[in-house]
Formats: structure tokens, sequence, C-alpha cells
């Protein structure tokens, strides 16, 4: 079920300008993600949120990827609802960030353009995968680096000419220095204490048997498991509180921070006036991961500026659908991570 929150003059998003001369019309931005969406309905001149709708219901997948007829029995209903109270005032542009975008998106890319058009009369349209929603609502339209960092980490930069892309591989493959990453080598070193290997860490081992028991039984209890980086990451805190006490709890997050700060520097472009945010729960984890991750990013990215992420994803759909209404957009385009429908665009 779609839940409301209350309509708000929020701030404007980053990267939008206040253009005279702009229709007075509105833009849609959605972020769809694993836990649910979120949409908001703006001011296409400001890009300043006028209300949001949420559902927990994440958008199911099917044969064809992400599927467009349960994205849009979620969301049609729900902007007809944001709309209303607002006079008649026309939607101009909507922008969809959608985990999973760059590979399941195909059923998106061919359904939404076409049913948006006829049930908003919508003239243009940005679909995105999550990681450029992320990136604008960092950073807006500016060159730079976003690393997202959750269970998994993905980063993502752009000099305004092309993106580029860094791990985002999944916790077998990659995702070094996420959630997950950080969890995983937790556990490893519980073990190792365990066996009394070298490397072992008897703080991680004692609370990795609080939190999962017997050390003995955990293979049986987190191998089965569907959900494994989630299981992971739910360690990566303990990581964190043992930390300031435990020399090898330091060096994971150490290691995890140099990971943060080579997926940055792969993506970052040259020259002055880069900049880096870092966006997700993952650095919520304080001063035991940024200290050394802030460290590793002065040494590899030097001509770079740390920075405050500006906002979060579904900020970013909106800067993303503000900037289409008004002709504003200088991100580039990609066939898996930005497509582009409508008047205007190609």
């Amino acid at each position: 079920m779609v839940s409301v929150n209350e309509p708000s003059n929020g701030p404007t998003v980053p990267g939008v300008p206040d253009v005279p001369g702009v229709p007075a019309g509105l833009v849609v931005g959605v972020d769809s993600g694993g836990s649910g969406l979120r949409i908001a309905l703006a001011d296409a001149a400001t890009g300043a949120v006028l209300g949001t709708r949420a559902s927990r219901e994440p958008v199911r997948t099917g044969p064809g990827g992400i599927s467009a007829a349960h994205f849009l029995e979620q969301v049609l209903p729900a902007v007809r609802a944001l709309v209303e109270p607002h006079g008649g005032r026309p939607l101009l542009a909507a922008a969809v960030g959608a985990a999973g975008m760059a590979t399941l998106g195909d059923e998106l890319r061919a359904g939404l353009p076409g049913a948006l058009a006829e049930a908003w009369g919508v003239r243009r349209l940005a679909l995105a995968a999550d990681a450029v929603t992320a990136y604008t609502g960092a950073l807006g339209q500016r060159p730079g680096a976003v690393v997202a960092g959750g269970t998994g980490m993905i980063a993502l930069g752009t000099d305004l000419a092309s993106w580029r892309r860094a791990d985002g591989w999944g916790h077998l493959l990659g995702d070094c220095g996420s959630g997950a990453w950080i969890g995983r080598a937790g556990l490893e070193a519980a073990m190792r204490a365990y066996d009394g290997r070298r490397g072992g860490s008897a703080a991680l081992l004692d609370r990795a048997e609080k939190l999962f028991g017997p050390a003995a039984g955990l293979p049986g209890a987190l191998y089965p498991r569907t959900d494994r980086p989630a299981v992971l990451a739910s360690f990566a805190p303990e990581v964190g509180r043992c930390a300031p006490e435990d020399p090898v709890a330091a060096d994971i997050l150490a290691r995890a921070g140099a990971h943060v700060a080579e997926a940055a520097g792969a993506v970052c472009p040259a020259g002055p006036g880069a900049v880096v945010a870092l966006t997700g729960g993952l650095f919520r984890m304080g001063d035991p991961l940024l200290v050394p991750l802030r460290a590793a990013l002065g040494e590899l990215l030097p001509h770079a500026r740390t920075v405050e992420a500006a906002g979060d994803p579904l900020a970013g759909a909106v800067a993303l659908a503000s900037a289409l209404a008004t002709g504003t957009l200088r991100l580039p385009g990609d066939p898996a991570l930005l497509r582009l429908f409508g008047e205007g665009v190609s």
C-alpha cells in the first residue's frame, strides 16, 4: 500500500536553478529499490518538493526484467493523488531511478514512455540506474564521483561527457569495502580466533557468538541463507564497535576504507575541481571507517575535494526531472545508466 507524507515546501534539489520563463508545471521523481519505492511531486522550475508518497512493496521482477505493469500499478494512482491539489498544473517531465535498471530495465524502457505520456501527458522522461540518481542527489550536475555504500558498494563518476563505474559486482565478486565485505572479514577474524590461527580477534568472536550462536554452527547458519549479503552486513556494525579497542577490527576498517577510496579513484575525473561524496548507510559507521577512508582519499585523489552529499536518490530523481523540464540537463546519457525519452531529447 502507498502511504502519504504531508506536502512540504522543502529546499530545491541540487543542481536545479530557478529558471525564469519556464511554464508553471510539475515534475515527478521516483526512487525504486529493494525495499519499495518513493515518489515525489515537485515544482518544475525550482525543484521544490510539494508532496511525497511511499510504498514498502518492491516492484516485482519477472522474465522481462523489472515489471512495468507492477510499477505503473503503484505509481499512477499515487501521482494522481499528489497532483490533484495543484489546480491542474501540467506534468512536464518525470524521472525514474531503479535498482537493476542497467541490467533488468528493458521492460521499463519499452513500456514507460508511452504509458506515462498517455496517463499524464508527460513530455520528457528519464530512466536511470539508481547509482545515477544517487549521484545526482549527492552532487547535482557537477563533475566528480559518488560512492554509494550499504550492504553493497558501487562508485560512479562523470566528467559530464561520459559515465564511469567501479565495483557494484556483488558480494562474491566485489562490493569491496561494503557492509557485506566488512561483516565477512569480521566473521573470518572471529573464526580464526576460534581456531587459534593468526589474525584472529577474540573480541569479534565474542560478538559473533552473541549475535549468531556458537561459532562451530556459523557455517550451517549462514550458507543456506538466500540473504547472505544482508546477514554478513549485519555484522559490520560489530566490527565498528570493536575497532577503537581491537587492532584486528581497526585493520579491517582501514582495508575497507582503502577499497572504497580505490573505487572512487577509478571513476573520479582528473583535473582540478572534481568533488567526491559518500552516500548510504555504510558511512554512518562514523570515525572508525571514515578516518582511514578520508586518509586514503587524500592520498589517491589529492586533486579532488570531499563534500557532503546534498541529498538522497529521490532528490536525485527530482533533480533529473526538473533539469529535463527546464532544458538544463548536463549529465550525459548512457544506454544502460541514463536513457532520455521525449521531445527535445535524444
